[in-house]
């Protein structure tokens, strides 16, 4: 079946929400193809390969940071290498969304995997850390890319209340690739070269990009390609990078390499708010196809979704670097060691997503799971601030399990919430937008933090009256206070190692989790306020059914009878008239 212009689609109950403007620019290929179940599994495992590859990356990377950060001798500049993946992984999010409307799903998701697989490539090729931080930025564009696509294409080939329980699965492997990622990275520090580190995912990687090219069964779109990049909003994307980009590297540097009050940290941050109005402007009164239609923003559940996501971002990665870190510096666990008793938080929310799917995809409803996600949520990261060093480790795990069931019940459910609130031709740009402000959630996490937990060092560290490099070593290292050798070459005493453990270190960690249970706690209320139900039927899912199966029939007709063609004259000669070709599904 050809492709079609979009055209009007039924829309999804509103119930009082501001309904978009009928003038939305260039008519883009709709790429809805709700697929049988036989193609669906196919569509599922390819994705979940590449979500598998990102997800793995991320955390494998942030494993072996402190080996790779030895290698090169590099100290705090050590932390501009996840956050420069981080921050072109942010960035690139909505540009994706918008790519695969214009060239089509399989062109973006390629694309995606394929500039991951040079950037990750030459970052193992690395010979100084300037060179690594630059290589994984690149790395990063591919990554923002990879993680967007996988929701925006399910959404191409299910029905939204089919959805739930097939985002699950996909969730549960990147959920896995989170579980198993610090035991792999953690084996490569202590065992490995670091640049393995960079190496090990790209045969999957590989792998995962070819069963996209060669076994997606997605629809293509239509027009040139010299009418495509005419589409594309130039001024919208450089716009978007800039204020990333100077939204987020004051906060990279602030605290660390320049004071929170200096012109260099306060400077960029202004001016990247500037550019998000500026941003703003020209998407609603100037852009032809705007790379975030800000209509999208008059949904309430659209922007209640988006709020309690940046905070399931900031609090998840969050968590998921500092629990970790927390097992090593307090409680003394090797990098393995640490990244297997993270282990119960990961299982939960892997069990959570599954199971919040098929309740959604059983029942239609969405709301009470998100509500209870979000009340866990708070709940669990509330106590886990009384971690401390005496505390056991089945306490631990009971808090951790609780707190990923909160986080895997509201990642899924949201996303179907914010795609029912739109029409078809949206939910692409929806879906991206979603991811980009998690991942913002998720970049803005980890300064955040590093700010709490260093400052409470830091004021622990000046009451004992050390000197401001003892201080610094250990802000950039604080696991040298486990080390009783390590922690005497810097001019510290067990006893005083001790107290800069419970009286700051472990204070700074009670900090990030008042944060974090504020922060969940106001999602829960948000989610109670803003997010509406909608009714995940939309009227033609039967009709759009009835296509896809059509469409891959006539597919599989004209494959066989241009194999009958081709062996036929060959067998006799080339000299035989062809009859009528029998349908295989006439002839059965």
């Amino acid at each position: 079946m050809s492709s079609v212009t979009a055209s009007p689609q039924p829309a999804a109950i509103d119930h009082g929400e501001t309904a978009q403007p009928k003038d939305v620019g260039p008519q883009l290929t709709d790429q809805t193809n709700l697929l049988p179940r036989r193609q669906v599994i196919i569509v599922l495992l390819a994705l979940s390969l590449c979500n598998l590859v990102t997800t793995l990356d991320q955390v494998v990377v942030s494993s072996s940071l402190s080996t790779v950060s030895a290698a090169f001798n590099a100290g705090s500049v050590s932390a501009w290498i996840p956050a420069a993946y981080l921050l072109t992984s942010t960035a690139f999010q909505p540009l994706y969304g918008r790519l695969s409307d214009i060239f089509g799903r399989k062109a973006a998701i390629a694309l995606a995997m394929g500039i991951y697989i040079v950037g990750n490539l030459i970052a193992g090729f690395s010979r100084s850390v300037t060179q690594l931080i630059v290589f994984r930025a690149i790395a990063g564009i591919g990554d923002g890319g990879a993680t967007s696509m996988v929701q925006i294409v399910i959404s191409d080939v299910l029905s939204l209340r089919d959805r739930g329980k097939f985002i699950g699965y996909a969730g549960a492997v990147t959920a896995a690739g989170y579980a198993i990622g610090p035991i792999i990275g953690g084996a490569l520090a202590q065992h490995v070269s670091w640049r393995w580190a960079f190496w090990i995912t790209l045969p999957v990687a590989l792998f995962a990009t070819a069963a996209v090219v060669l076994i997606l069964p997605l629809k293509p779109v239509q027009g040139n390609m010299r009418s495509k990049l005419l589409m594309i909003d130039y001024v919208g994307v450089l716009l978007t990078l800039g204020a990333c980009t100077m939204i987020m590297l004051p906060l990279v540097w602030g605290g660390v390499t320049f004071p929170w009050n200096s012109a260099i940290v306060l400077g960029p941050l202004c001016a990247g708010i500037v550019a998000i109005g500026i941003f703003c402007v020209w998407e609603t009164k100037a852009a032809k196809l705007p790379l975030i239609p800000m209509y999208i923003f008059r949904h309430m559940t659209v922007v209640g979704v988006y709020i309690c996501m940046f905070v399931n971002g900031f609090v998840f990665f969050s968590m998921l670097f500092y629990l970790p870190q927390f097992f090593q510096v307090i409680h003394g666990y090797s990098p393995t060691r640490s990244g297997i008793f993270i282990i119960p938080f990961v299982v939960s929310l892997v069990f959570a997503a599954i199971g919040s799917g098929l309740w959604l995809s059983y029942t239609g409803k969405y709301r009470f799971i998100i509500y209870f996600g979000f009340a866990l949520f708070a709940i669990a990261c509330g106590c886990i601030t009384i971690f401390t060093a005496g505390t056991s480790g089945a306490v631990m795990v009971v808090l951790m399990l609780l707190a990923g069931m909160g986080a895997g019940a509201t990642m899924q459910t949201t996303t179907v919430a914010a795609q029912a609130s739109v029409s078809r031709k949206d939910m692409a740009v929806v879906s991206a937008v979603r991811n980009f402000l998690r991942m913002l959630g998720g970049a803005l996490a980890l300064p955040a933090s590093a700010a709490l937990l260093n400052n409470a060092m830091r004021k622990s560290m000046e009451s004992l009256s050390l000197s401001s490099s003892t201080i610094s070593s250990v802000i950039d290292d604080p696991s040298l206070l486990q080390n009783m050798t390590s922690s005497s070459e810097i001019g510290i005493s067990a006893s005083q190692a001790s107290y800069i453990l419970s009286n700051g270190y472990n204070k700074g960690f009670k900090d990030v989790f008042y944060l974090n249970a504020s922060l969940t706690t106001l999602a829960f209320i948000t989610a109670v306020v803003m997010i509406k139900h909608k009714e995940l039927l939309r009227g033609d899912e039967d009709k759009l059914k009835m296509e896809a199966k059509e469409a891959l029939r006539i597919k599989a007709d004209a494959v066989i009878a241009a194999d009958v063609k081709q062996e036929l004259p060959e067998a006799r000669g080339g000299d035989i008239e062809m009859g009528p070709v029998v349908s295989l599904s006439e002839s059965q």
